[in-house]
């Protein structure tokens, strides 16, 4: 298998309903394009049948990426970090050092031609995860992402209670397979995040694990996403 950058570690687990999905840690940083050419070339494989659907588990250096609903008013600071279309669903995002990007390479003609229960298990992974760390995530209508309540802040303007950001999601589809998906900030440089307006929202902040006082490691994310990967994303799937 091809190295992108630092070290790629594979393993592979084998489902219930034995679909195969392997699971890539690459340590470093990945250069974005070198991402999406491993993805779109991963997604042509497991199309073909040469290659087990995966779940890749990386950093980026600091950079912003365009989704399809990007709109250019919201990229506040264009000249502070390379800027990428990602042609996925979404607005502005912002991707580096500490933050954890989950590429997920997943084969819906197997698990369910259902883009939104797609999504919501992938919200519902999200949120999974960080119960395991006594944190309790929620998604929003009309708000992409999973929020973390901040009660300790004083309610905005017109009353709804002050809210955080710690985990973004877009994914893209090519013959129903997936790629793209989502990140979780462990511990970015929140700063970074001002060069957007993340997803396009103006009224709520950005978090990490770290932020929210947690000594959580990216190793230790990474044993959380595996262990809740099953009972959420193994649903899609039918028997």
């Amino acid at each position: 298998m091809q190295v992108i950058a630092g070290t790629l570690r594979q393993e592979t687990a084998q489902r219930a309903n034995q679909q195969m999905v392997d699971w890539i840690v690459t340590d470093g940083l990945t250069p974005y394009e070198d991402a999406v050419f491993f993805m779109e070339k991963r997604v042509a494989e497991i199309h073909a049948g040469q290659a087990n659907e995966a779940i890749w588990l990386l950093e980026h250096p600091p950079l912003y990426t365009a989704g399809t609903s990007a709109k250019p008013a919201d990229l506040t600071d264009p000249d502070r970090f390379p800027v990428y279309e990602a042609h996925r669903g979404g607005q502005y995002t912002y991707h580096g050092p500490g933050q954890r990007v989950v590429y997920v390479m997943l084969d819906l003609n197997r698990r369910g031609r259902d883009v939104r229960a797609f999504v919501a298990a992938l919200e519902g992974w999200v949120i999974d995860t960080l119960g395991q760390f006594g944190l309790t995530g929620h998604v929003r209508p009309g708000r992409v992402g999973v929020w973390i309540e901040r009660p300790e802040r004083p309610p905005l303007s017109d009353g709804r209670m002050a809210e955080d950001k710690i985990a973004a999601i877009g994914i893209r589809l090519r013959r129903w397979i997936s790629f793209h998906g989502l990140s979780i900030n462990v511990e970015p440089e929140l700063e970074h995040f001002s060069g957007i307006i993340p997803c396009g929202i103006t009224d709520y902040g950005v978090t990490s694990l770290v932020d929210l006082g947690l000594p959580v490691t990216m190793d230790d994310l990474d044993v959380a996403l595996k262990t809740s990967f099953e009972a959420r994303m193994g649903r899609n799937a039918p028997a």
